[in-house]
């Protein structure tokens, strides 16, 4: 029997799935906004991903149906289920990752650390929470977000007055979600594999470093987090991962502040950019670890095959030309690095692929990864 995965979105997430499915026997199909995609090599189907029939065609077709990114419409994942399709992860757990103002509720009530929020629909409000957190905050479009778009820091109400008028034109309504100002010392992430099972596994706690709001370089495991943080933040994670019943991928953006305290950030339902190191440096990379997870299959084991990994995101890629050009020269003077790409033309600022290095000195092994992504980059 051949075990069929459907993954709704055709970008660089599906298309890296799919060497760990044809390791693993799996059929691996995917549904993909339009021509052409970063995973059109397993692109069955194109398609909007909005549209329950189009969806639940696709679907007829596969055994689990997964996903790329987290934007399918709750009410199309509902009818999926109600159809009698196994979606992982599903539509109660996926809304706490399309909504952010949801997810903070829920995570205060599993009694998550977290910064300071609320909920405001109007400067009047957003003002109170300024004059209450020291004039400035982080105001965050509740949907819809992701490196670094619908994120902004403000110290005046009138800063996000566009988008108050934006929720008034809005049939719908809405609210802001307004965050304290987090004076953290670095950025951490936290992911964690579940099965609809219950089993879960825990990967090493990373540091991400962010350029302009998108993720540049992953370390894993973060510099020296030590054995009480590395233990906080996976049971963070676990406890997230089982309290909002997530199956698959999950990971956990985190701040880790001034005081040596960690707070959540945001949630991300699916193999997850700082999961990158994996592929090359843990016994099972992310990509086959989603797969396992839902399909139902026992789970890999997450320990690192080195003591230091690096992922450096290629980000926007060369002026003229492809990324293709560049592998030779790369390939000689970096041996030890991996390349990975996403079968997009450069842009400036897309993530385009990321490279990977792993060994024992962690200086060196960020400069073989730095330094190979380099080549993919004009001065």
């Amino acid at each position: 029997m051949v075990l069929r995965v459907g993954v709704v979105g055709g970008g660089q997430l599906a298309r890296m799935m799919i060497a760990p499915a044809v390791e693993l026997g799996v059929e691996i199909r995917v549904l993909a906004e339009a021509e052409g995609m970063s995973a059109a090599l397993a692109a069955t189907a194109v398609g909007d991903y909005r549209d329950v029939e189009t969806v639940r065609a696709f679907a007829r077709e596969v055994d689990v149906l997964t996903f790329d990114h987290e934007h399918v419409p709750h009410d199309v994942l509902t009818a999926l289920v109600d159809a009698g399709v196994a979606v992982h992860p599903g539509p109660d757990a996926l809304r706490f990752a399309q909504d952010k103002l949801h997810m903070r509720a829920r995570l205060a009530e599993l009694g998550m650390p977290q910064p300071d929020w609320a909920a405001v629909s109007d400067r009047a409000g957003l003002q109170d929470f300024l004059d209450a957190h020291g004039g400035r905050a982080v105001v965050k479009t509740p949907r819809g977000g992701y490196d670094g778009k619908g994120v902004r820091v403000v110290s005046a109400a009138t800063e996000a007055d566009d988008w108050f008028t934006a929720l008034a034109e809005d049939a719908r309504g809405g609210e802001l979600l307004v965050e304290e100002l987090v004076d953290f010392s670095r950025e951490l992430a936290q992911q964690v594999a579940r099965r609809p099972s219950g089993d879960v596994a825990v990967y090493p706690v990373v540091e991400t470093i962010q350029r302009g709001g998108v993720c540049a370089e992953v370390l894993a495991p973060a510099p020296h987090a030590g054995e009480r943080m590395s233990q906080v933040a996976a049971r963070v994670g676990v406890d997230i991962a089982e309290g909002l019943g997530v199956t698959g991928m999950l990971a956990v953006e985190l701040f880790e502040t001034t005081d040596d305290r960690i707070l959540v950030n945001e949630l991300a339902m699916r193999p997850h950019n700082s999961g990158h190191w994996s592929q090359d440096g843990a016994v099972t990379g992310q990509f086959e670890q989603h797969l396992r997870a839902v399909l139902d299959l026992p789970l890999g084991a997450t320990d690192p095959i080195a003591p230091w990994s690096v992922m450096v995101n290629i980000l926007g890629g060369p002026r003229e030309g492809g990324l293709v050009e560049r592998f030779p020269a790369v390939m000689r003077e970096h041996p030890t690095a991996k390349v990975h790409t996403y079968g997009k033309d450069p842009r400036p600022g897309r993530k385009v692929g990321h490279v990977t290095a792993i060994g024992a000195d962690l200086d060196d092994v960020a400069y073989q990864a730095r330094a190979a992504a380099s080549h993919f980059l004009d001065d």
